[in-house]
Protein backbone atom coordinates (compact mmCIF):
# COMPACT_ATOMS: atom_id res chain seq x y z
CA UNK A 1 0.00 0.00 0.00
CA UNK A 2 1.50 3.75 -0.87
CA UNK A 3 0.84 6.09 1.93
CA UNK A 4 1.03 9.70 0.50
CA UNK A 5 2.77 12.12 2.93
CA UNK A 6 0.83 15.33 2.91
CA UNK A 7 1.85 18.93 4.31
CA UNK A 8 -1.54 19.93 6.46
CA UNK A 9 0.16 23.37 6.95
CA UNK A 10 0.91 24.86 10.88
CA UNK A 11 3.40 21.90 11.09
CA UNK A 12 0.87 19.63 10.70
CA UNK A 13 1.42 16.32 8.55
CA UNK A 14 -0.43 12.67 7.68
CA UNK A 15 0.06 9.61 5.51
CA UNK A 16 -3.26 9.40 3.53
CA UNK A 17 -4.54 6.26 1.38
CA UNK A 18 -6.72 7.53 -1.14
CA UNK A 19 -9.07 5.50 -3.45
CA UNK A 20 -10.76 6.82 -6.25
CA UNK A 21 -10.58 10.15 -4.94
CA UNK A 22 -11.86 9.17 -1.43
CA UNK A 23 -9.85 9.08 1.91
CA UNK A 24 -9.79 5.58 3.07
CA UNK A 25 -7.10 5.77 5.94
CA UNK A 26 -4.99 8.29 7.32
CA UNK A 27 -2.76 9.13 10.35
CA UNK A 28 -1.99 12.87 11.54
CA UNK A 29 0.63 14.38 13.90
CA UNK A 30 1.82 17.86 14.47
CA UNK A 31 5.79 18.73 14.41
CA UNK A 32 7.51 20.00 17.96
CA UNK A 33 10.56 20.92 17.39
CA UNK A 34 11.90 16.46 17.03
CA UNK A 35 8.60 15.30 18.32
CA UNK A 36 6.19 14.21 16.66
CA UNK A 37 2.50 14.48 18.71
CA UNK A 38 0.32 11.57 16.86
CA UNK A 39 -3.09 13.20 17.49
CA UNK A 40 -5.22 11.05 15.31
CA UNK A 41 -5.75 7.14 13.24
CA UNK A 42 -8.80 7.34 10.95
CA UNK A 43 -9.68 4.08 8.60
CA UNK A 44 -12.64 3.63 6.96
CA UNK A 45 -14.97 1.18 8.24
CA UNK A 46 -14.87 -1.18 5.12
CA UNK A 47 -11.20 -2.07 5.34
CA UNK A 48 -11.17 -2.08 9.53
CA UNK A 49 -9.61 -5.01 10.91
CA UNK A 50 -6.68 -5.90 8.09
CA UNK A 51 -3.86 -4.07 9.65
CA UNK A 52 -4.28 -0.94 8.20
CA UNK A 53 -4.12 1.20 11.33
CA UNK A 54 -0.86 -0.72 12.20
CA UNK A 55 0.91 -0.32 8.72
CA UNK A 56 0.20 3.51 9.03
CA UNK A 57 1.83 4.02 12.78
CA UNK A 58 4.32 2.01 11.37
CA UNK A 59 4.98 4.43 8.26
CA UNK A 60 5.24 7.40 10.79
CA UNK A 61 7.27 5.94 12.70
CA UNK A 62 10.32 4.83 10.03
CA UNK A 63 9.66 8.42 8.84
CA UNK A 64 10.08 9.68 12.80
CA UNK A 65 13.44 7.53 12.46
CA UNK A 66 14.32 8.68 9.25
CA UNK A 67 14.37 12.74 10.51
CA UNK A 68 15.71 11.18 13.72
CA UNK A 69 12.00 12.16 15.99
CA UNK A 70 10.45 10.79 18.89
CA UNK A 71 6.99 10.50 18.86
CA UNK A 72 4.07 10.85 21.41
CA UNK A 73 0.81 9.13 21.16
CA UNK A 74 -2.55 10.94 21.73
CA UNK A 75 -4.85 9.18 19.70
CA UNK A 76 -6.34 5.98 22.10
CA UNK A 77 -4.59 3.75 18.78
CA UNK A 78 -1.10 5.03 18.98
CA UNK A 79 -1.48 4.91 22.73
CA UNK A 80 -2.54 1.28 22.92
CA UNK A 81 -0.18 0.10 20.20
CA UNK A 82 2.65 2.15 21.76
CA UNK A 83 2.09 -0.17 24.92
CA UNK A 84 1.56 -3.42 23.20
CA UNK A 85 4.33 -3.10 20.93
CA UNK A 86 7.76 -3.03 21.47
CA UNK A 87 8.82 -2.00 18.17
CA UNK A 88 8.12 1.17 18.45
CA UNK A 89 10.19 2.06 21.93
CA UNK A 90 13.51 3.72 19.85
CA UNK A 91 10.93 6.34 19.14
CA UNK A 92 9.04 6.83 22.01
CA UNK A 93 9.50 10.00 24.26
Amino acid sequence: MNFKLIELGNDEFSFRLEEEGEMKAEITWTELADVMVIEHTFVDEAMRHKGLAKKLLDQAADYAREHSYKMEPVCSYAVTAFDRYKEYDDVKI
